[in-house]
């Protein structure tokens, strides 16, 4: 999971705190403090994977010695509530190798500290397996070195003056001021170009790496995320807590844990709840199209003002009926439902009558067939028959005698032509099993298509007396009914 921790405090004698001491501490050595003539030993803490110097070019060469280094900034500062050092606590990434959190960090400090003349003393830390908590530390002094290598100042007068140029002078006589720091390494905006500058190192090695995750320098207020951020434990805690013991920081981001999720539980009820909100309100507000039972009603109110008896009127409220409880059995209760309905059922409807007429128009065929085999069957031994006949007059006279009986049988041959088998012989048991089949799949096509055609003219029915009824109001009409109307029923 990735983790964005970058925290920049001060090293400050007001705090009890020694420059060497935080310094012994972080690279995990055993450092002497001219100042304060005491050893900090800390040679044997585990966790610290590296630690360097990076200097700046105009720093003095043995400030790459550790003890040098502070024991010198010390000495310096002679103030007995001075301000030390910056202190950067900085967390690495568990989706980086130990070599690429290392390079990483000392790309940050070369290209955001070095580079602005700040002298950095960083170390890596990696604590053991059951805490993945890798981060870096970096010391930096305030006070900055001048071009020649001595500790300039950290601080510069800047006096007030009044309209002549004259400095402004208080009620002791002395002149007033304000303190301005030399350099900018203390500012709110320089501490956000870091931080920022760092998410950007890391966000670009995710890129690099093929990963999608991502981190932000911004609070969560900034980037508008309406979360409590949990409190910085430590490895202290963090070693209690993997222990199993209880600690009061564990307790209280344990507690804000819970909070955000049910924050972001609840956010997300609340934007469900809005959007919803939202539809409904879209929905009210626009035009709200008459029900079909309203457009019935519309419709029958309208035939019994013309209705000149009773008896037209109690046929039109049985029409009603009828319309009504079919369309409260098939649940139609729009315009557009009765649409859709109506043209699926005429789609289903006009499948259903093409596969009849193919039929229909099939077993006429083979009934011709059959009729023409029968023709066939009893004209050809008249035909065999002058066939047989060697005398060319006799031949003659059988012909005239049978002439029409002759003429029927040439005109079925030629219709049989196509159809008889090599051995002349004709497929009729083939033709009556085709015929069988097809008079049973017939009646089970009309069985489906007969309720489907009833139920076709109902809607249809229904279909007009609602066009009526919008017509009357104004409105638009289904379309392709005045078109379709009569040829559908």
């Amino acid at each position: 999971m990735v983790l964005y921790h970058f925290h920049v405090t001060q090293i400050q004698r007001s705090a009890g705190q020694s420059a060497i001491a935080s310094a012994a501490y972080r690279a995990g050595e055993k450092l002497y403090s001219e100042y304060y003539g005491e050893t900090s030993d800390y040679s044997h803490k585990k966790g610290v994977i590296c630690s360097e110097i990076l200097l700046p070019t105009n720093a003095p060469l043995e400030y790459a010695d550790r003890q040098t280094l502070w024991n010198a900034l010390e000495q310096a500062e002679r103030n007995k509530d001075a301000q030390l050092a910056y202190s950067f606590d900085v967390a690495l990434q568990n989706e980086f190798s130990l070599e690429e959190n290392i390079a990483l960090a000392r790309q940050f400090v070369s290209e955001q500290l070095v580079s602005r003349g700040m002298i950095a003393d960083f170390s890596i830390h990696k604590p053991d397996k059951e805490i993945q908590n890798p981060h870096f530390h970096i010391l930096c002094p305030i006070r900055p070195l001048k071009e020649n290598g001595k500790w300039g100042y950290k601080q510069r007068r800047v006096y007030h003056l009044d309209e002549n140029g004259d400095r402004i002078l208080d009620e002791n006589g002395k002149a007033t001021f304000d303190a301005v720091p030399t350099t900018d390494w203390g500012s709110p905006e320089r501490l956000g170009s870091w931080r920022e500058a760092w998410a950007a190192l890391c966000n670009a090695k995710f890129e690099e790496k093929g990963l999608d995750c991502r981190i932000d320098h911004r609070s969560y207020e900034r980037q508008g995320i309406d979360q409590i951020p949990t409190v910085h434990e430590g490895p202290a805690v963090r070693q209690m807590e993997a222990k199993g013991i209880p600690t009061d920081k564990g307790d209280l981001n344990r507690w804000i844990r819970s909070a955000n999720a049910a924050i972001r539980s609840l956010r997300k009820k609340i934007t469900m709840l809005l959007d919803w909100l939202k539809d409904v309100r879209r929905e009210l507000s626009q035009p709200q199209q008459p029900n079909l039972g309203q457009l019935l009603g519309d419709y029958i109110a309208m035939r019994n003002a013309g209705a000149w008896s009773q008896k037209a009127k109690l046929g039109n409220l049985k029409q009603f009926v009828e319309a009504y409880n079919y369309i409260m059995e098939n649940k139609l209760f729009t315009v557009e439902a009765l649409t859709e309905r109506v043209d699926f059922i005429s789609g289903q409807v006009a499948a259903l009558k093409a596969e009849l007429d193919d039929s229909n128009k099939r077993q006429k065929e083979l009934k011709d067939l059959l009729q023409q085999a029968e023709n066939y069957a009893r004209l050809k031994p008249v035909f065999d028959e002058m066939n047989s006949i060697r005398w060319k007059g006799q031949r003659e006279k059988y012909r005239q005698e049978h002439e029409r009986e002759l003429r029927l049988f040439y005109m079925t041959r030629r219709k049989l032509k196509d159809v008889l088998t090599p051995d002349g012989k004709l497929p009729i048991s083939a033709w009556q099993r085709e015929m069988e089949r097809l008079a049973r799949e017939h009646e089970a096509a009309y069985a489906k298509y007969k309720p489907l055609r009833d139920d076709l003219t109902k809607l249809l029915q229904v279909r007009h007396h609602v066009n009526v009824a919008l017509d009357q109001r104004g409105q638009p009409i289904i379309e392709q009914e005045r078109q379709n109307d009569k040829r559908e029923r």
